[in-house]
């Protein structure tokens, strides 16, 4: 057995793939999936590739092979303690859509592991699916695997599939890694999951069938082949390991950990866990925010939020002191780099990005974890096992603690907490836009079967109003011969003027007129270059084989091309001013405005507002010839055209040039010269998220719309103050002047009322067990207010302690205690137990604290509470 890097192990897989075996090499897709909002992220080979499985997308080469980044978090809390879980690893595969099946697919992974990687074939066992007669018959009869090494299974082992769609059998390679690693006598065939001897390291599966909505099963015309083998896990085998910790490229992740900690690995069991973690972490986190993950509290925003922070909990567990991540991070790109050189590109967003997450989590972490080490004292104390959920919003609130580091914290002192509790806390301040459901269309079309149906051709660049036949109907799901006034439900023709969603741009709307009925189109979508319209009847009725006029809102989708030319305009302006590592983060296109995110680290200044602003409309009057047209793709490079990652892998591409200023790969929709967006105007800049700006802009129709509102409200303001508009800056000026005296006044008049105020409340002044104590309420007095009448109090009075209340719509406590008086009293306890008879909750530091309550009849009560408290 060759005891190969992993560096060398993934180069001599790809290799074999794409040079012996002919398959087209494709690079790593990136972490965050594309055109694909089905997966958070991208956790298996084959899941950038569905499209090709599908036959949505082609290639010219029907085989591919790729070593694709994955990441998976269903088992975080398990990383570090185990021997095999991790968030980041790398998933070798080799894929054919429609071109070879399983003789092949068998055939070669025998031929890698054998003779490339040199494993002993008596150490090889394998695993099919118990009616795959035609794999076994490969594996034993052509490959001479012996029988009683090749085990059929059941369903739940070694048949892949979903509710529905493509689906087939596998068939699983294990290798055996010596008695030695035996759990017992009895551990001597693959089964075991708790067994290190027997481990599994790739899994064959072969797309035959398809899986209809009734559960039957029909053969493909085309099966396909997906295969997955870890590298990581592979390279354990090779090279002899334990566990993935101690592979070649972990040693010197792991090194630089021991060197910031002072911990050596594999010392003790507790610093093994959290070195293991930030290793781990650090790969993924690294990944991530290479591939533009930005850490949020939403989604896959979340995932990398978690990651660094639990890693940064782990370094402090370790000792580490301070920002530490970003010096693991270098050894992350230093050992990958070979393989993904864009993580030298990006090294310096990637340490942008963590530290400043690093750095938030760093302010608020001490006073979470006392807050919380405070709290679980006080449960065990209670003799409790759970922690109230409100305590745990809190934390997650206020301190940025994220749910699962409570939980895990927790669970290291034996306590659970009430999520239950704690969801219906965040359910409070949940944004009600993201609850939001989509409008019911009558039917989807992910859902319809469609195998039947001819492709929609697409002449709607130059062609608003066709004539095209109505060749399918879909109501609630179900194939249907017509539909109905009022009804809902997907037409689909064979050719349209209708634009599908997509590339950012939304879907055209308008009307589909035959004979018989007339149909307002409220959506479009495409899928395997089928063309569905989302329609409503109003009059009479659609059928199929019928003749009709297919009618865009042509308006509409005149504003749709001015929005989105512009977007190509305002990309090149975003690189002319802020540089070349500008890039498309994101956009929006409909017919009200653009939206366009991009990658920087920091809010754009007016003066480049607006210059980025006044080059786009310089573009617009120079009337600058817009061109579409197509090429393949390696001549789209060669002319210096924009693309997103995911047009590298196609044949042909569609290139708009905007005279020799702007050269983009899009399919959408566009103006034919510039001058035709009329003009363009930023309303906004903002951030979208850590690392990315985004811009909001409009044109034409929409930039005149503007000016008559700004107009009419100039208008407005000047009536209401009772000028002309162009005297309203002079008015406001004058009603500021006068304001401002009447504030002096003000403050003049409650200078001297708090004088007053002043006298009686030393007269409330008494002695108690030695210190001065100052209890008194008040009406409608603002906190900074208390705050100035404590400073002069405490001015003439020593050893004093002051507890005040102000009642406005709820009830605001503070407590002042001398600092020599600290140590026998603390005003965070105290205005803690007054907050709680008021039915509130607040706190602070010994020497002056602050809470509020809710409960105003309690008021006297609690302050009852505050003398009886410094009485005792």
């Amino acid at each position: 057995m060759k005891n190969l890097g992993m560096n060398e192990l993934r180069k001599s897989y790809l290799e074999f793939f794409a040079n012996e075996k002919k398959h087209t090499l494709l690079k790593s897709f990136p972490l965050t999936p594309i055109d694909d909002d089905t997966l958070l992220l991208i956790n298996a080979g084959m899941a950038p590739l569905k499209k090709y499985f599908t036959g949505e997308k082609k290639m010219k080469n029907n085989r591919a092979t790729s070593s694709q980044r994955c990441v998976r978090t269903g088992d975080i809390e398990r990383v570090g303690k185990t021997e095999r879980h991790g968030t980041f690893f790398e998933m070798l595969g080799n894929f054919s859509f429609g071109d070879y099946f399983k003789r092949e697919a068998i055939s070669w992974a025998y031929e890698f592991l054998t003779d490339r990687l040199g494993i002993d074939k008596n150490d090889l066992w394998v695993t099919v699916y118990k009616d795959d007669d035609e794999a076994y018959n490969i594996w034993h009869d052509e490959i001479k695997m012996p029988a009683e090494r090749i085990l059929r299974q059941g369903k739940e082992d070694n048949f892949w599939e979903l509710e529905v769609g493509p689906c087939g059998p596998c068939s699983e390679i294990f290798v055996d890694r010596g008695v030695e690693r035996a759990i017992d006598e009895n551990d001597n065939m693959p089964g075991n999951d708790d067994s290190d001897r027997f481990m599994e390291v790739w899994n064959l599966v072969f797309t035959q069938f398809n899986k209809d909505n009734q559960g039957n099963y029909t053969n493909l015309a085309h099966p396909n082949i997906d295969t997955g083998m870890g590298l990581e896990r592979i390279a354990m085998v090779l090279q002899g390991k334990d566990n993935i910790f101690e592979i070649d490229v972990m040693t010197e992740i792991i090194s630089e950990i021991e060197k910031l900690s002072n911990k050596k690995y594999k010392e003790n069991k507790k610093d093994d866990v959290s070195i293991r973690v930030i290793a781990d972490h650090a790969k993924a986190m690294t990944f991530l925010v290479s591939d533009g993950v930005i850490p949020s509290n939403e989604k896959r925003g979340y995932v990398l939020r978690r990651l660094i922070r639990r890693a940064y909990r782990h370094g402090k567990l370790l000792g580490i002191e301070g920002s530490f991540l970003n010096k693991i991070v270098d050894k992350v790109v230093e050992t990958y780099k070979a393989e993904y050189d864009e993580l030298v590109d990006n090294q310096d967003n990637i340490h942008k990005v963590i530290s400043d997450e690093e750095n938030r989590f760093q302010k608020t972490i001490n006073q979470g974890l006392d807050i919380l080490n405070d709290l679980i004292a006080t449960t065990k104390a209670n003799g409790q096992k759970v922690l109230d959920g409100s305590d745990a919003f809190k934390l997650y609130d206020t301190y940025g603690f994220p749910l699962d580091l409570t939980k895990e914290i927790l669970e290291e002192e034996n306590l659970e907490v009430d999520e239950k509790k704690f969801e219906e806390e965040m359910e409070k301040q949940r944004n009600l836009a993201r609850n939001a459901r989509k409008v019911d269309k009558g039917s989807n079309h992910d859902n319809l079967i469609t195998d039947h149906i001819e492709k929609t051709e697409f002449v709607g660049y130059d062609e608003f109003d066709v004539n095209a036949k109505i060749i399918a109907i879909f109501v609630d799901n179900e194939e249907k011969e017509s539909i109905k006034n009022s009804n809902k439900g997907i037409v689909i023709s064979n050719k349209t003027s209708f634009y599908p969603e997509g590339g950012g741009q939304v879907a055209d709307t308008g009307y589909i007129l035959t004979d018989n009925g007339k149909a307002k189109v409220i959506d479009v979508q495409k899928k395997n270059d089928i063309i569905f319209h989302y329609v409503e009847i109003i009059e009479g009725e659609l059928a199929v084989n019928v003749d009709a006029e297919f009618k865009i809102d042509l308006e509409r989708r005149y504003d749709i091309q001015r929005n989105h030319s512009a977007t190509h305009l305002l990309d090149q302006a975003l690189i002319d001013v802020l540089g070349k590592d500008i890039k498309q983060a994101g956009s929006l296109v409909d017919p009200n405005k653009l939206r366009f995110d991009f990658s920087y680290n920091k809010a754009l200044s007016k003066e480049e507002i607006s210059q980025i602003e006044k080059i786009v409309n310089e573009k617009i009057r120079a009337e600058l010839p817009v061109k579409k047209e197509y090429m393949d793709y390696k001549k789209s490079e060669e002319i210096g055209a924009i693309g997103l990652f995911e047009d590298k892998y196609k044949e042909t591409v569609r290139v708009v040039s905007m005279g020799d200023y702007s050269k983009e790969l899009c399919g959408g929709c566009h103006v034919n010269n510039t001058s035709e967006v009329l003009i363009f105007k930023i309303e906004s800049e903002s951030s979208a998220a850590a690392g990315v700006r985004r811009i909001e802009a409009i044109t034409g129709r929409a930039v005149y719309d503007l000016i008559l509102a700004q107009e009419n409200k100039l208008k407005s303001i000047a009536d209401s103050l009772d000028t002309k508009v162009n005297n309203i800056e002079s008015k406001i000026k004058s009603i500021k002047n006068a304001l401002d005296n009447k504030d002096d006044e003000i403050k003049r008049l409650k200078s001297q009322s708090n004088k007053d105020l002043f006298g009686e409340l030393k007269e409330k002044i008494e002695e108690v067990n030695g210190i001065n104590l100052l209890v008194a309420k008040f009406d409608n007095v603002s906190v900074d207010e208390l705050r100035d009448l404590e400073n002069r109090i405490k001015n003439q009075y020593s050893n004093l302690v002051i507890v005040f209340a102000t009642v406005t719509d709820k009830i605001i406590f503070t407590v002042s205690v001398d600092d020599n008086l600290t140590d026998k009293y603390n005003a965070g306890q105290i205005v803690k137990e007054m907050a709680k008879v008021a039915g509130g909750n607040g706190g602070g530091r010994k020497n002056f604290a602050q809470a509020g309550g809710n409960d105003i009849s309690a008021l006297d009560k609690a302050l009852d509470k505050a003398c009886e408290l410094i009485k005792e």
